[in-house]
């Protein structure tokens, strides 16, 4: 998509995290929350990248630098929502096309979610779309308001009346805009609100009144739009992704005896007739062969299993290879750079390292 910019909100303090490290870096099943955000957008091949940082941001571009292409701009003071895309001015104001303006603290977005409204604002030619959903309780969330169908406005919890917060569908946060009038009506935004902040909601009825198109897509799956605000959101999210990753293993022929206890992140590759036990953690880009069996207790990180691996109880394999055949445990610790060829047997509390055998 040639003419589409991201812009990728991360400059909020997170205080409700009680975190010495920005929240974006949080983990959300083996992965920080933001890369979730990343690879998203990235799936639509955008012109443009760009991340608006703040709060701890020397701290977020370290633990960003293995990504390529991403500017960063910064957010000083932070003044809401509308005055954090305001500062992407110096790199968007002067080219075509549109914004996808996503959060960093939003992870569970799919990609053919970001697709559809994307779609949807080009053949509407909107100036501006919306991702909504609809949930039993919107208390927190911003509301869309429409008349005859229509999106009129978006009313923030704190500036909503009795009325309004009985309204279900809900704003995401989550926008397309056109740029060619995007920096104009951003700098024409006020601060007449419960929080003194220049709110992007503003634009909506902004638009409306200045007869601009502004078109709303209705997420069909709430989950996706979930914001992550605490340790307790953390850990839901987490706990949506491995569920979400244990039913895709299942369906495709590997037996989990206990999905609730079986850990698995989503850059794991299972083969099929694998058997995993209770209590089993598989982490990082480890890769399991065909007809495995990983017993209970069992830890698995960046490491490749080939076919009919058996893993006993209680074992730690952290980058090492097993070839097939092999079977290990329990109570064993295999450390990087360890190779176990084709049928070799590993018995009792065995560490190795570095080792061929």
């Amino acid at each position: 998509m040639s003419d589409l910019h991201v812009v990728i909100l991360a400059a909020g303090k997170g205080t409700r995290m009680k975190s010495a490290r920005p929240k974006v870096l949080h983990q959300v099943a083996g992965r920080p929350m933001i890369d979730f955000v990343l690879r998203a957008a990235q799936s639509l091949s955008p012109k443009s990248t760009t991340l608006v940082v703040g709060h701890m941001k020397e701290l977020l571009r370290q633990g960003l630098a293995a990504y390529q292409d991403l500017s960063f701009v910064t957010q000083e003071p932070q003044l809401g929502t509308g005055h954090a895309l305001l500062q992407t001015a110096g790199i968007l104001e002067r080219q075509s096309g549109l914004v996808l303006l996503l959060s960093g603290d939003v992870p569970l977005l799919r990609r053919h979610t970001l697709a559809d409204l994307v779609e949807k604002h080009r053949e509407s030619q909107a100036a501006a779309t919306v991702l909504s959903a609809l949930v039993e309780r919107p208390y927190g969330y911003g509301r869309i308001v429409r008349v005859r169908g229509k999106i009129s406005r978006i009313v923030e919890e704190r500036d909503a009346s009795p009325a309004q917060r009985k309204i279900r569908e809900i704003n995401s946060g989550v926008y397309v805009f056109s740029l060619a009038s995007l920096f104009e009506a951003l700098r024409g935004l006020a601060t007449g609100n419960a929080q003194g902040e220049y709110y992007l909601t503003d634009l909506i009825s902004s638009y409306r009144h200045r007869r601009f198109g502004v078109e709303v897509v209705v997420v069909e799956d709430q989950n996706e739009i979930r914001g992550i605000n605490s340790r307790s959101e953390l850990a839901e999210a987490s706990r949506i992704v491995r569920q979400k990753k244990n039913e895709e293993l299942m369906a495709a022929g590997v037996t989990i005896e206990d999905p609730a206890t079986t850990y698995v992140d989503e850059d794991v590759v299972v083969g099929a007739d694998t058997v995993i036990h209770p209590g089993v953690h598989l982490e990082g880009r480890t890769q399991i062969g065909q007809a495995c069996e990983i017993h209970a207790g069992v830890r698995i990180i960046n490491s490749v299993l080939d076919d009919r691996v058996t893993v006993q109880n209680f074992c730690v394999i952290n980058g090492g290879r097993l070839g097939p055949g092999v079977t290990v445990g329990p109570f064993v610790h295999i450390r990087p750079e360890t190779e176990l060829r084709e049928s070799v047997h590993i018995g009792n509390f065995v560490e190795l390292k570095k080792s061929v055998l």
